[in-house]
């Protein structure tokens, strides 16, 4: 698997989106839909940042690993 994904990309997912969607889902309430709707987004988040691939990124052809 190539990465796909460049480290600014990474770092906003990891330090800004992720604990969004996890505070997000507190507030919501993690046994409501929005709740954990937002805590699987936060996971797959932070899984992409992680690896650094983006499957979503493969089908849209995008690369921001430049």
């Amino acid at each position: 698997m190539m990465q796909n994904m460049g480290q600014k990309d990474r770092l906003i997912r990891a330090a800004a989106a992720a604990p969004a969607l996890i505070l997000i889902a507190l507030i919501a309430g993690l046994s409501s839909a929005l709740g954990i709707v937002a805590a699987v987004l936060a996971v797959v988040m932070l899984t992409t940042a992680a690896l650094g691939f983006c499957p979503l990124y493969v089908l849209l052809h995008i690369r921001t690993n430049h």
